[in-house]
């Protein structure tokens, strides 16, 4: 009895110095995927702590795009449109050289309007049925039916409102009050390198996911006659028919509408930022389209020799090339050649700060404007306008 009594305070013994040496070494354990050196019972506390504020998104499991695609994927719908036009080509006749011998090359048949078919994607932004995607996958169509994934019968839908200058559409289709939708995100809050996944339907193929990073934010991009200032830039693949899908966060949220490719490049694709969508959408909706405040001058930098040229000190203004007919910098008088200082006290370094503060006005607003003409300064008020 006595012996076992024995053997029990060695083992107790043996134990209590086997934990106190794990404290005062120290050992790397891993608690949630994260590997940390527990020290003392003060790091255990704090590394609990931290694991809280970890966000989910960090948690990268192999489910993770999986489950974000059943959740999303739903509400993502398929495009088809058809436009109507004008053929180009010839009817081979006419280019038969008996033909021509006899007629001569100015006779040419007239051309006939046809039927072009489009396709293109989009996500459902209400449970009415409204339907955000691009507006060159809808511009012009006198036909367009959407798919949903749960259907095999499209829907037919009518445009709500769009805008060529942001890239942007509204659909509508009826049916019913019960439909899956897309939450938007916050595209300032996403940084270079964060995970983001693409849904579409490229080359027909439907619901088609591709997965990638933020490659830069911000990106100029001349795509089509249209300019972009502001795009997304990633390397999660887009292709033709993945135009107006949505490119989502590891939350399964929108932060941006796919709207490009790069044709001479593998891996670059662009998408519009969820942050320029939200600013608009209420006015798509209501309204059909986007106000714009319009003052109606076509500008240029000033130069160190224009600046001696028109008699000012420092090479800074904004110069007016050129006044649009009917305008409102028309109406209120500014002309060819004066050079625009102040925008309501504010001062103009350069072209881009008049453009900026003239769309921080509303249309039908009154302003002030500092204007350099003939060695002079002088103000003029004028209404700003709609574009």
């Amino acid at each position: 009895m006595s012996k076992l009594r024995v053997n029990k305070s060695l083992v107790l013994y043996t134990l209590i110095i086997f934990i106190a040496g794990i404290f005062s070494t120290g050992v790397w354990l891993t608690v949630e995927g994260y590997d940390l050196p527990w020290n003392s019972s003060q790091d255990i506390v704090q590394a609990a702590e931290a694991a809280q504020q970890v966000p989910a998104s960090a948690f990268f499991g192999p489910d993770t795009i999986q489950n974000i695609v059943e959740g999303a994927g739903e509400a993502v719908v398929k495009i088809e449109t058809t436009v109507k036009v004008t053929g180009g080509a010839q009817d081979p006749f006419f280019d038969d050289p008996f033909f021509r011998e006899f007629f001569g090359n100015s006779f040419r048949a007239v051309p006939q309007p046809r039927e072009s078919t489009g396709l293109g994607s989009g996500f459902i932004i209400s449970t009415d049925g409204y339907i955000l995607t691009n507006d060159h996958v809808v511009e012009g169509a006198t036909d367009i039916k959407v798919y949903l994934s749960s259907r095999q019968e499209p829907y037919d839908a009518k445009i709500v409102g769009e805008d060529a200058e942001l890239d942007l559409a509204i659909i509508k289709i009826n049916a019913g009050h019960n439909l899956p939708v897309l939450k938007f995100g916050d595209s300032n809050q996403t940084k270079v390198g964060n995970w983001v996944i693409a849904i579409g339907n490229p080359y027909g193929l439907d619901h088609t996911v591709t997965v990638g990073v933020i490659s830069a934010k911000g990106r100029p991009v001349n795509i089509e006659g249209r300019q972009f200032k502001n795009l997304i830039q990633t390397d999660a693949s887009i292709n033709p028919g993945n135009s107006g899908g949505p490119l989502l966060n590891l939350q399964g949220e929108v932060v941006g509408i796919n709207t490009a490719i790069n044709a001479q490049a593998q891996g670059i694709g662009f998408a519009i930022p969820s942050s320029t969508v939200q600013q608009v959408l209420d006015q798509l909706m209501t309204k059909g389209k986007v106000e714009r405040p319009w003052l109606g001058v076509y500008i240029q930098p000033v130069t160190k020799e224009l600046a001696e040229y028109f008699g000012l000190a420092k090479a800074e203004g904004a110069l007016v090339g050129g006044v649009s007919s009917g305008s409102p910098a028309e109406k209120s008088g500014i002309q060819y050649g004066d050079i625009i200082l102040e925008f309501n006290k504010k001062p103009i370094a350069n072209p881009d700060d008049l453009l900026n503060a003239v769309k921080e006005c509303k249309i039908g607003e009154k302003a002030v404007l500092l204007v350099h003409r003939n060695n002079k300064t002088q103000y003029v008020s004028v209404t700003i306008g709609e574009k």
